[in-house]
């Protein structure tokens, strides 16, 4: 499949609950498309840490392909998603903790590191397996910077 595809995954993903903004809450909206984007990357992480691990024999084609995609998800203006209201406060579903509307300038700026790490993904997928690891690496930090930042965590 071609990143094209993708890319019209992505939307259509996306565009489908902003549909429907006039008739529901706007921070249910909002939150409901966090979700969406956040499926999109898990989808694309999913092979690239397989092969990242050595669970997956490395392709730099396949490689290329799902980096491309991260860089492009990550490249979202995701300022429509942080509605107030859409908190884990707020909404019972929603894992966002209420310190993004306090600091969305840093929010932002973590959005911007990750954009930068998945653009040199992107790049280190054609470099081999070393180069794609440590990129990956990085990739996984800066989507950690803002998860453990900005996002309840995981009930085990």
């Amino acid at each position: 499949m071609t990143r094209a595809f993708y890319l019209f995954l992505a939307a259509a993903a996306l565009t489908g609950p902003a549909l429907a903004q006039d008739t529901e809450d706007p921070a249910t909206v909002a939150h409901e498309m966090r979700e969406r984007q956040m499926q999109l990357f898990a989808y694309n992480l999913g092979p690239l840490g397989g092969m990242a691990r050595g669970d997956i024999a490395f392709d730099g084609e396949t490689a290329a392909l799902h980096a491309g995609n991260i860089a492009s998800l990550a490249s979202v203006d995701f300022s429509p998603y942080w509605v107030e209201g859409s908190s884990n406060e707020e909404l019972e579903d929603s894992r966002a903790l209420p310190a993004i509307w306090e600091n969305l300038e840093d929010v932002e700026q973590k959005r911007l590191n990750l954009v930068e790490a998945a653009q040199a993904l992107e790049a280190a997928a054609g470099e081999g397996p070393e180069a794609f690891g440590a990129a990956f690496r990085n990739v996984g930090q800066a989507c950690g910077g803002c998860h453990e930042d900005y996002r309840e965590p995981d009930e085990d």
